[in-house]
């Protein structure tokens, strides 16, 4: 039976809140970066010591994931994790700013791929973080623990009322995929038993999204996006196939100037790129005026996520940093439409326990 039970566990125990967790470490390196380059840009590069020393930044960044690592490993509780991510996410950053150093002879902080370097790591994070959340559905045991680690946060310092509610979810999903009803009855126990405790974090998190624009969270930013995301799709498979045919191609006068890549391996990742994006974007738009169903417009996310992280790829590569420029583009239309899929999620699930459920996911 103890074999069995072993045999469900698979290799590994995945948590329901853990993919939140890594997006939000990303986002804070991603931050701390900007701002140290920007920092530094504005007070001309100082350097921390004197004589022959020089204290770079990436050993900062070390002791601070090193404390990371320590507090999450000597505390409990659901305000611990926050501040490993935060402390986390800053010394990644500050390691991260510097590979230009590690990666050169001269030790070039300025090395012209650091950025291109940076931006490959944060999306292999960022979608290794994404397969192992959506590559299957959390199955009961993961459901369970999750739950069961919510409840000893719940012991440890209490449960704001969006966690508890979270917990049972899960407790509930755990049940309906079948775990054993006395453990998932204990741990349900737990969750209602613990201390009540403030939920500081989800209400400034509510405060930030009333401060959006109102005209910015208009569902009608859907079909202007999504058919945006089709045309300049189709128009860069058009263009890209007619440069990779020609082997090139450039043409300038006083009012026009074309500039079409050849065969190369910007022009065939912005090819590729466009084939994916269309043959996502189109069959949504498509299908959203033929059903209510909610998958056209998680395709739709999906497509600028697509088009956002492999064009932002070859910007980086080719324009440094300057490629924040188009990426901060790509990031708003992804930002709409993820707005409006938890937006129409939260509008197609009973109030409640299951919204927070979706909220936290």
């Amino acid at each position: 039976m103890a074999a069995t039970r072993r045999g469900r566990h698979g290799v590994i125990t995945r948590s329901a809140v853990g993919p939140g967790s890594t997006e939000a470490f990303i986002i804070i390196a991603i931050a701390t970066i900007l701002l140290t380059r920007g920092y530094l840009q504005l007070t001309g590069y100082p350097q921390i010591g004197g004589g022959n020393l020089h204290i770079a930044h990436a050993l900062w960044g070390g002791a601070f994931m090193m404390l990371a690592l320590v507090i999450g490993w000597m505390t409990l509780g659901f305000g611990t994790r926050v501040l490993c991510v935060v402390l986390g996410g800053i010394g990644f950053g500050l390691f991260l700013d510097e590979v230009g150093k590690f990666i050169t002879k001269d030790n070039d902080y300025f090395y012209g791929p650091a950025a291109e370097i940076m931006y490959i790591l944060v999306v292999v994070i960022l979608l290794g973080a994404r397969m192992v959340r959506d590559f299957r559905p959390l199955n009961a045991v993961e459901c369970l623990a999750s739950a069961a680690s919510i409840a000893a946060d719940g012991v440890a310092r209490g449960l704001a009322r969006r966690r508890r509610e979270v917990g049972l979810v899960l407790v509930e999903r755990a049940t309906e995929l079948g775990a054993d009803a006395d453990d998932a009855d204990r741990i349900r126990g737990l969750l209602l038993s613990a201390d009540p405790a403030s939920d500081r974090l989800h209400a400034a998190q509510k405060r930030a999204i009333a401060l959006i624009p109102g005209f910015l969270r208009s569902p009608r930013w859907i079909p202007i996006v999504g058919w945006l995301l089709v045309a300049g799709s189709f128009l860069g498979v058009s263009l890209g196939t007619l440069g990779v045919a020609l082997g090139g191609y450039f043409y300038e006068d006083d009012h026009l100037k074309v500039d079409l890549e050849g065969f190369n391996v910007p022009s065939v990742i912005l090819l590729v790129t466009a084939v994916l994006t269309l043959a996502i974007s189109l069959p949504a738009m498509v299908a959203r005026r033929r059903t209510d169903d909610i998958w056209p417009l998680r395709w739709l996310r999906n497509a600028a996520l697509v088009f956002t992280l492999l064009t932002a790829l070859v910007d980086f590569a080719t324009e440094g940093f300057g490629a924040l420029i188009n990426l901060s583009i790509g990031l708003f239309a992804l930002a709409i439409l993820s707005y409006q899929l938890d937006a129409t999620t939260r509008a197609l699930l009973p109030a409640g326990p299951v919204a927070a459920q979706t909220a936290a996911t």
